[in-house]
């Protein structure tokens, strides 16, 4: 039976531990992120320990102290469940399977830690996964499978990722766990050619521009909700924008005016359409409603927001 380690985090990790677990796979140890602030535990390490699997929560993967712990677990395979440390490629080579990891994007489109957020900012009418083979580079390797989506007019960085890409990737990741027992899993070149790299999405690029097309700003706020949310400056003080939707009704004031505010939020002009924003978040509120920021914050038809 493969001796299997899986390194990861967050939710993803913890799912796809327990899918191999419900598959009875032979899990020798598990990665995790160091504890967190006052003690918070990552979920990967509580199901770990739940099912006493051993738990390792390097600092660093570049110690030798952690290569040699590692070593020392005699893996087969590794997999890498939503990772976002850079780990050396000799973890790799040393299981005698090699390693898989998990990306949210068809490679080598979108490489980086923002794929699904860089997917819908730039207008891709298709996103998906990957199932790779990791060569200690970001996001390069052979290709094992890929499975493909459509991005809805509507959907959001946090919709693509939920509803779609986490239940698939996990499934993904079982699909070529058996095919690599099978020695049937396939490593297929990435065409260096058609690569892209995109930085994180963070503030750095989640600041909206008024004078971008109403789709462009429309990208940028659905790319950037859940997080970091695509922001505005309202009073010098960043407004975060989410649930929003685009109509083509064109507004007769300046983009980033206020048009009206009613139930549904913040009515906004932008080039060539109105943005209808949902839900908003600031520096001294949390996630409201647009009606109820409105009330809090005194903002009203004809306040002018800037980029």
């Amino acid at each position: 039976m493969m001796r299997i380690v899986v390194i990861g985090q967050a939710a993803f990790g913890a799912k796809t531990l327990e899918a191999l677990l419900e598959k009875e796979e032979n899990i020798v140890a598990v990665y995790a992120p160091p504890d967190g602030p006052k003690g918070r535990v990552d979920p990967l390490k509580e199901t770990a320990q739940a099912k006493a699997i051993q738990v390792f929560q390097p600092k660093s993967f570049k110690d030798s102290s952690t290569f040699d712990a590692y070593q020392a677990v005699k893996p087969d395979l590794t997999i890498l469940a939503f990772v976002t440390d850079i780990i050396p490629a000799r973890f790799f080579e040393t299981a005698s399977k090699g390693a898989i990891c998990y990306h949210p994007s068809i490679l080598p489109r979108h490489r980086g830690a923002s794929a699904i957020n860089w997917a819908v900012i730039m207008g891709d009418q298709k996103t998906g996964l990957t199932i790779f083979r990791p060569d200690g580079g970001i996001d390069t390797g052979p290709i094992l499978l890929q499975k493909e989506i459509d991005i809805g007019p509507n959907d959001t960085t946090g919709s693509l990722y939920f509803n779609h890409l986490f239940p698939m990737g996990i499934a993904a990741i079982m699909e070529s766990v058996a095919l690599i027992k099978e020695g049937k899993a396939p490593e297929i070149t990435q065409d260096e050619s058609k690569a892209t790299y995109e930085p994180p999405c963070d503030d750095r690029v989640a600041g909206i521009d008024w004078k971008k097309s109403a789709q462009e700003i429309y990208n940028l706020v659905r790319g950037c909700d859940p997080q970091p949310g695509a922001y505005t400056l309202w009073k010098g003080d960043k407004i975060r924008f989410y649930s929003a939707g685009l109509s083509k009704d064109q507004a007769d004031a300046s983009p980033g005016t206020v048009l009206g505010i009613d139930q549904e939020g913040i009515h906004l002009a932008v080039p060539g359409g109105k943005l209808v924003v949902g839900k908003v978040r600031s520096s001294s509120t949390g996630k409201i409603s647009g009606m109820e920021f409105a009330e809090q914050q005194g903002l009203k038809a004809g306040d002018q927001l800037t980029s």
